[in-house]
């Protein structure tokens, strides 16, 4: 049984404590939190863009840390999973892999590409298992396009777009200043960089336009160029939506025998399919193939089934029955590179290279 203790009671802390519920082989053995009416259970203050508010929890057979320290001091964790605001990730992984711990640390890995970098070096010195919890690909429609690219049943992947958007959130007063978090071009934009360099390879070069304010990213037009035959990749993001437009999400992806579609959101509090999955193959059907149970916003829905999926793959990997696959440290900080990219491109109107 894989030990989970996890650093942070904010709404993610609360999303992977909710999902850890099902998972096979691990669980939640501990929390840290400098909140003393979260160490007693009450969590009715707690409320994210999905999922239902926070409730009173029962922590009897969880032990409690005020200070995160005494948790990476516990020889019982098995697992430390970070859910920090992003500012704080890089103490805190540094600190965690020094104690020997397997990490996973909430997306963004960081803001400062070279702080991803010292967090990576950090946990290979010593041989920690560094893991990035970015859900994108758990959620069944990208996994469907995932399993769809790497089986080939459809042929060979020709184009796609992305698109990620948000209204400057008014839920969370860590995430009321974009400014903290990097800009939306790192902490909501990076979701799209990460599924797409593990679903085509991290781009030769990117060409970006947008909106740059106080130097950030809060709203970008991408373009990914890869070497010639290889597929044109798009992808629009940023947090600058009316107000009534919470968030929305969907891609187009060419195939050379299907294209597969999906376009979903919240709109005036509510959440709407304009397009469900589905599947246009050659021969002129479109159909809605068959998904796992799909996470909703309602507090009756599966709604952290991605989160569980997630932690899933980290507890298989710390207990060594599988790879930590697209939680890779690696990944991630390469999706925060392309992150800086795009930021160049648009301060300089020209393409820019990755190396």
């Amino acid at each position: 049984m894989v030990r989970i203790g996890i650093v942070g009671i904010g709404f993610m802390g609360y999303t992977h404590f909710t999902a850890a519920r099902r998972l096979s082989g691990g669980r939640v053995a501990a929390i840290a939190t400098r909140s003393e009416k979260k160490l007693g259970g009450d969590w009715t203050g707690i409320q994210g863009n999905f999922g239902p508010r926070g409730g009173h929890v029962d922590l009897s057979d969880v032990r409690r840390y005020s200070d995160y320290r005494q948790l990476l001091a516990d020889p019982e964790i098995d697992l430390v999973d970070i859910c920090l605001p992003t500012d704080k990730h890089e103490q805190v992984v540094l600190e965690a892999v020094a104690a020997g711990k397997a990490t996973l640390v909430e997306k963004p890995i960081a803001v400062d590409p070279a702080a991803a970098d010292r967090m990576v070096a950090a946990a290979g010195e010593v041989g920690s298992l560094l893991m990035v919890a970015h859900v994108l690909p758990f959620f069944p429609e990208f996994q469907f396009v995932v399993d769809s690219v790497r089986s080939g049943r459809f042929g060979k992947l020709r184009a796609a777009h992305f698109r990620r958007v948000i209204c400057p959130p008014d839920w969370s007063s860590e995430m009321a200043d974009f400014r903290t978090l990097g800009g939306w071009g790192i902490d909501l934009h990076i979701h799209d960089n990460h599924f797409i360099s593990s679903l085509c390879g991290v781009p030769r070069r990117v060409f970006s336009q947008g909106i740059l304010q106080d130097g950030l990213v809060n709203h970008v037009h991408s373009q990914y160029v890869y070497d010639e035959g290889e597929p044109a990749v798009s992808c629009v993001s940023g947090g600058i939506a009316a107000a009534g437009y919470q968030f929305g999400h969907g891609f187009e992806v060419y195939l050379e025998e299907a294209t597969i579609l999906y376009d979903a959101g919240t709109i005036g509090n509510e959440w709407v399919v304009d397009r469900p999955l589905t599947l246009v193959t050659g021969d002129g059907r479109a159909e809605g193939p068959d998904l796992p149970s799909e996470p909703k916003p309602d507090p009756d829905g599966d709604w952290c089934a991605a989160f569980t999926s997630e932690l899933q793959v980290a507890v298989d990997a710390v207990s060594g029955s599988g790879e930590p696959g697209a939680l890779s440290g690696q990944l991630a900080r390469d999706a925060l590179k392309l992150c800086a990219a795009e930021a160049e491109s648009i301060r300089t109107k020209t393409a820019v290279n990755l190396s």
